[in-house]
Parts: C-alpha cells; structure tokens; sequence
C-alpha cells in the first residue's frame, strides 16, 4: 500500500513539475494539451520560456495595442479624414487613375492579394504590395526600410514613375483646382491652402489609423481561455519554443521592426533583390528585408518581399529547413556581396503536426478586414 501510496506521489509531483516549470520536460516530445492549457492560461510572464537566441531583444506576445491616433480629438480626426479621402482618390496620380487604395484595398486586409502590383500604364512593381495594418508601428518602412516615417513614405508611391507617377512638386496646385477639398484642407488645418505637406500629414495620419481587429489570440490572453483550440494552442507554444519564431515575430504585433535576409534573395538570378544594401551600399545588409508582422497573415498572400510563395505550408516546410542557405561557387569566393542568411534561421525539425499546428494558430491570429465604406471625394 506504502508502495502504491509513493507512486502515486511521484506522478503527481512529476506532472507538477512538468505543468509549472519552465516546459523543458516532455512526454516523448510532447505536452499534454491539458498541461499547456493550465500553463499558457497563466499570464505570460509565466509562461514557459521562449526559445530565443542569446543577444537577441525580444518582447513577449501580447493583446492588440490601439492606434496612436486620437480619434476623440476633432482636429486630428479631420486630419485623418482627410487622409481618408486623400487615400481613395485617384487624382493624386499622373493618370487619375491610381489611388493608394488601388494596392491597399481595405477588404484585402490592405494588401492587394498579388504578386506584383500593376502602376502608371499597367507596368508591374519590383515587389510585393505589404498590408498596411498597423503600419503606425513601424520604425522603417518599405521592404527595404529606406523611410523612417509614413510622411517620408507617402511620397514615394505618388511621384514614382513606375506606380502613381505624378510629379509631386505639382500636386498641391493640381488638388487646389478641385473646389471640395479647400473645406477639408480647412477643417483638417484652419484655412484652405494646400501644401505637400499638408497632403502627406493627411495621408500619414489617416495610415496611423489602421488597426487589424481583435482575434481569438487576443481573447484568449483576455482570459477567454477556450477561444484557441487545441491545435491552436499546440502551435502557440511551438511557435514560442522549437520553432524558434519569436526570434523574429515577438511581441503584440509579431514582429521584431528589424531587417534580415532570410535566404531569399536569388543572387545572379531573375528575382534578385539586395534589399537594404541598395539603400546602404553596406556589404552586410545585402538581402535585409522589414520583418512583417503576422497579424491577419492568412489572408494576405502570396507572401515575401517577392510574393513568390503563395502556399503557407510550402512556407512552413522552407523555415523548417532553415530557409535557403546556398553555398558559394568558386567564381564567388571573394565576392563581398556574396548574400549571408541570417544566423538565426536554422534546420527546426518540425514534424507535419508541428508545422500545421504553427498554421493554425497563424489562422487564430487572423480576421475579417473592418467593413470600409469609400469616402465621397469632393468635386
């Protein structure tokens, strides 16, 4: 009896210690989803720790944080209001044909659901178009983080050649011609006189205001603790732990807003792409792209600053490979451009069920876009 007393103590303290530590211990590899759900049901300081390499500045995942913008404030609310209509106006391009919305359309997540988007005269982009939710957060913007503020990116798009292809120099005296907005340009800024600057403040505010919804990630952490699934919360904890993502996507909006060559930039090949590098001429950063955030990923493919891929599972199986990594030919062995993959990413060993568990909970991060009604534009 004494015998069988002891046994049953040792499980009980084994599976305290598995349920209440730090989750180094596993049954054959695996949790028991009743043990994480006790665990990840905790406040995530007390979660089980995540894997992360040494150096690297991670923040822990959390609930969907606000837009900076004061919509309760009128004035900067007719700034964005402003924005709003800036936004969906075709007339800001050369054509009068191209809108900022025409490649980040808000029932698409503002994304556009291409591989390329089409600018001035049908030509393709160089890139992939990215969402814009929750674009407020971003120290860099572009793939390539060559703009440290949505002002300084606003104008690109609009005075590219290839995209909106307007001279830019000349587009406030082009929008003064249109009698509706010296009302907006009123409200927004106190008089009617219409400054690129002014346009761009606009734009940029009106930006700060896209914000992805709540999902069943949030409610969960809210203490909904039967929002996740089962399967949901498998690939939440192996997203944390073997999976090695939060290297890169931490925080509440799963990204780290640094820039790193994740082995795709097909060096002397038809989609090469030295992303940073062409900005900072730096060996170092050849083939750095922006970290995007995952916030609603699911429904924004094809994904990558190529939107080459368009299958997450065929994603999933190239991350757990640890992402290309291609070894020098002789004629490349001085070459200081010679692209180097990011340390971080290495060989997981994910099986099937890990990977399709880290898709689920990407899907439990994901929502519907807000409905968005398209602004009258003035005449």
């Amino acid at each position: 009896m004494r015998k069988a007393l002891f046994g049953i103590g040792a499980v009980l303290v084994c599976l305290t210690i598995i349920s209440f530590r730090s989750y180094t211990i596993y049954f054959h590899g695996e949790i028991p989803i009743d043990s994480l759900r006790t665990i990840y049901s905790l406040a995530p300081s007390q979660w089980p720790k995540a894997h992360v390499d040494p150096g690297v500045d991670f923040t822990e995942l959390g609930q969907l944080p606000p837009s900076p913008v004061d919509l309760k404030n009128d004035s900067v609310r007719k700034v964005a209001h402003l924005g709003n209509v800036l936004f969906f106006d075709p007339r800001l391009s050369g054509s009068n044909q191209i809108a900022c919305v025409s490649c980040h359309a808000p029932d698409l997540n503002y994304a556009d659901g291409k591989q390329f988007s089409f600018g001035h005269d049908m030509a393709s982009t160089k890139r992939n178009a990215p969402s814009l939710e929750n674009v407020w957060f971003y120290k860099r913007l572009f793939w390539d983080g060559r703009a440290k503020s949505l002002e300084d990116q606003a104008i690109e798009p609009i005075s590219s050649k290839l995209e909106m292809h307007q001279d830019f120099t000349l587009l406030a005296d082009k929008l003064s011609k249109i009698k509706g907005y010296g009302p907006l340009f009123s409200a927004a800024f106190g008089d009617e006189h219409i400054t690129g600057d002014r346009i761009l403040a606009g734009l940029a505010t009106f930006q700060r205001t896209l914000v992805t919804r709540r999902t069943d990630f949030d409610r969960f952490l809210a203490g909904d603790k039967n929002s996740l699934t089962d399967q949901e919360l498998h690939g939440l904890h192996i997203f944390r732990t073997k999976g090695r993502c939060m290297n890169c996507h931490n925080g509440p909006l799963f990204t780290d807003n640094q820039l790193h060559n994740v082995g795709l930039t097909y060096y002397g090949r038809k989609y090469e792409d030295l992303g940073l590098y062409n900005i900072t001429g730096k060996p170092e950063d050849v083939g750095k792209f922006k970290t995007p955030g995952l916030r609603n990923v699911m429904r924004t493919a094809p994904w990558f600053h190529n939107g080459i891929f368009p299958d997450m599972n065929g994603i999933m199986n190239l991350y757990n490979s640890g992402m290309p990594s291609p070894a020098r030919k002789q004629e490349q062995m001085n070459d200081p451009l010679f692209p180097k993959t990011d340390p971080l990413l290495k060989p997981l060993g994910l099986t099937l069920e890990e990977r399709e568990a880290i898709v689920a909970f990407l899907h439990s991060i994901t929502t519907l876009p807000i409905k968005v009604q398209k602004p009258d534009l003035p005449q």
